[in-house]
């Protein structure tokens, strides 16, 4: 067809068509969106902070919001877990709680105790500091006060004042408690310290509570390492138990002497292993106790004159077990 020569065209027109070229070749080429641009770079800024809050320290309202995620996971995970022991409820290790008492210098006694029970920690846990658990143990008079000072979801510190009962042979009597509790379901740990000095120079102790794994025999050839592992293996059907722990140290502004220490130190030992059998009763009735073993129970109580004349502990374990086993 056509075709421009350019040697025709003056150099003025020449030099016009050369820049003009480019021209319409930058035309062809797309534009770049600069609004979309800008969008996506004021965007930068807020997600490198999100990034950044991903490793930085939880807030306070956002560590409580991770406690509170924690505690509905376990309320879900207990709830399961009784489920199964509701469905095969017996269960005894046949072993007596170990009490060993010892005697500190300048101390009346510490006592030193350690028991297996039938239910997974979070329920031994939910009886040990429910603010109604004067119910459960018979020792506690009455809950003068009870006052949360921290809470921080899954642990809390709590000042309680309670009336608390003391039997031994055929003496009782009360006295008042006032202490700080701090409570920790994250390692399932309850440690507690007197208040004020008074006639108790030092009050204190700690409970603990660890898993125990009841039927391993269902994971048999494996070994579970891990409590994940062990509800993959029995496929949800294995018991969780707990080994309960309770170091309590006891020291007053001034030790008595014999025999009157001796005296204190039953009283003490009696009263802590109360609070054990009342805690063995509660995971029984949790668990679903039948009129029979109520029965026995009962039994058991109107004996307790008879039991208290035993002041040797495995030995009155033992007879429990007998009338136990006879009234069956």
């Amino acid at each position: 067809m056509f075709t421009t020569d350019l040697s025709f065209m003056s150099e003025k027109e020449a030099s016009k068509s050369r820049k003009n070229i480019p021209m319409l070749e930058r035309k062809e080429r797309p534009r770049l969106n600069l609004p979309a641009i800008r969008g996506f770079l004021s965007q930068v800024p807020g997600r490198i902070q999100n990034l950044k809050s991903r490793f930085k320290r939880p807030t306070q309202k956002e560590g409580e919001n991770h406690d509170v995620f924690n505690m509905k996971d376990a309320k879900f995970n207990l709830e399961k877990q009784m489920q199964v022991w509701r469905k095969n409820p017996v269960w005894d290790d046949g072993q007596p709680p170990a009490i060993e008492v010892v005697v500190p210098k300048g101390s009346l006694c510490q006592l030193n105790v350690k028991t297996n029970v039938g239910l997974p920690p979070d329920a031994i846990y939910n009886i040990v500091t429910d603010p109604h658990n004067k119910r459960v143990f018979k020792n506690i008079q009455e809950v003068l006060s009870r006052k949360v000072l921290v809470d921080e979801g899954t642990r809390q510190l709590v000042e309680i004042e309670q009336a608390a009962i003391w039997r031994f042979l055929w003496f009782s009597g009360t006295i008042s408690v006032h202490v700080l509790v701090d409570q920790n379901r994250d390692d399932y740990s309850m440690t507690f310290k007197q208040v004020k000095t008074g006639f108790m120079k030092r009050f204190e102790g700690r409970w603990k509570l660890e898993p125990l794994l009841l039927d391993e025999n269902l994971c048999h050839p494996f070994k579970p390492k891990t409590l994940s592992e062990y509800m993959s293996r029995t496929q949800g059907n294995g018991r969780i138990g707990s080994k309960v722990t309770l170091q309590q140290l006891i020291e007053p502004a001034l030790v008595p002497p014999p025999p009157i220490s001796w005296y204190l130190r039953g009283i003490t030992a009696r009263t802590v292993e109360m609070m054990i059998n009342d805690l063995l009763d509660e995971a029984a009735r949790i668990k679903g106790v039948s009129a029979a073993e109520t029965n026995i129970h009962q039994e058991l109580l109107s004996n307790e004159l008879k039991l208290d004349e035993l002041t040797d502990i495995k030995e009155r374990w033992a007879l429990r077990r007998r009338k136990a086993r006879r009234a069956m």
